[in-house]
């Protein structure tokens, strides 16, 4: 089964359930999915190189327009040719629309129809975000994918309140979307635009929104607002509410998710794409993602414990260390532990969806999927 656009090619579908295996074609290269996009907010994976991620075979990194927009800013952006110039990656990048974290700032920024005016928390300045000029932004970023400006609505949320910021959302991405196709590239690259859908918990919303953004063909669909505290079947019910509705032969995003057994059961449920810090986030805290179970570094048990970190997620420079050095670098605050540790979960979270790919295409995903939740999930023996 082949199903194939100039952006996104659908090669196959799980028979037992929604999962999907598929690439994404852009200029900067090809994207298998199911594919996990580490995290580079302001134009670095923290605690890793290029060249780590390169040696992962990473197909695209994610950073974002507020923090970019922050510093270094647009104008240094477009002097030194986007992103990818500026930074020395040479494949994909998708930018998130900064919705989110203007959100998080929640006392510093005031919401209108024009847009969103907050203040800075480097220095306190005043900004104004607009559905318009965060095209403008992305086109001075130069990223291959970028996001619409979106509302995140807060968890947890009334329905009417769900309902005035997922329609404020809708307007927003209407303006965007014409504002997209009107103006030019910059960098001699075609850049891709994605919408966001909202809604909450609620599903009637979820799918009306979906439904509502389609129809503004989009060159792909993302599901925002989730992992934001509500329980996770909640998640999972509105991820499926969303992927119902959403186009077959365009890629599929769901925003900031999250833990293995999340990505595993919403590749179930449709889904594509997915970022998240949590692999990042929870390298630099001590807390390891292997293949063989969960691991608190710190913990006494890897004392004296000389088996390697992990020898099947492709993590060739960091695999030959064995468990006792890692925890030694923790505990003497050296900065190669953090490295290491990052090297070894955004390897895993890598291993995972294209595994996961591996198994949509011979038939075999659901088996493996609950297999390996329950094998990830425990703690390493």
């Amino acid at each position: 089964m082949t199903d194939t656009n100039s952006f996104f090619s659908l090669h196959a579908t799980d028979p037992a359930g929604m999962a999907r295996a598929g690439v994404i074609h852009t200029e900067h290269g090809d994207i298998p999915t199911p594919v996990f996009m580490p995290v580079g907010t302001q134009g670095a994976v923290k605690a890793m190189d290029h060249r780590s991620l390169r040696e992962l075979n990473t197909p695209i990194i994610l950073g974002n327009t507020y923090h970019l927009y922050l510093r270094p800013g647009v104008e240094t952006l477009s002097a030194m040719g986007g992103l990818h110039k500026f930074s020395d990656w040479d494949r994909p990048i998708l930018t998130d629309s900064g919705g989110f974290q203007v959100f998080s700032l929640r006392e510093l920024r005031k919401m209108s129809e024009a847009g969103v005016e907050f203040r800075s928390h480097l220095d306190g300045s005043k900004h104004l975000f607009t559905a318009e000029n965060v095209v403008e932004f992305q086109r001075a970023i130069g990223s291959d994918i970028f996001m619409v400006l979106d509302e995140c609505t807060a968890h947890p949320a009334t329905y009417t309140e769900a309902r005035t910021s997922m329609e404020l959302t809708t307007r927003w991405a209407k303006r965007s979307r014409d504002h997209h196709l009107q103006s030019p590239f910059l960098y001699g690259h075609k850049q891709f635009q994605f919408a966001i859908g909202q809604g909450s918990t609620y599903a009637d919303l979820r799918t009306s929104c979906m439904q509502e953004l389609v129809g503004m063909d989009f060159d792909g669909y993302a599901i925002g607002g989730l992992s934001v505290g509500e329980q996770a079947e909640d998640m999972y019910a509105m991820t499926e509410a969303s992927t119902q509705v959403m186009p077959m032969h365009k890629p599929r995003y769901l925003m900031g998710v999250g833990t293995p057994e999340n990505i595993l059961r919403a590749i179930d449920l449709g889904v594509d794409m997915f970022d998240c810090v949590m692999p990042t986030r929870n390298a630099r805290n001590g807390t390891l993602f292997t293949t063989t179970g969960r691991v608190n570094i710190k913990n006494a048990r890897w004392k004296q414990g000389d088996e390697p970190i992990d020898m099947l997620c492709g993590a060739e420079s960091s695999q030959n260390y064995s468990m006792a050095y890692l925890r030694h670098l923790f505990h003497a605050n050296e900065i190669l532990g953090l490295m290491l540790a990052t090297i070894q979960n955004v390897a895993l979270y890598l291993w995972l969806v294209r595994t996961a790919r591996e198994k949509i295409l011979d038939g075999t995903f659901r088996p493996w999927a609950a297999e390996t939740i329950e094998k990830l999930n425990a703690p390493r023996p």
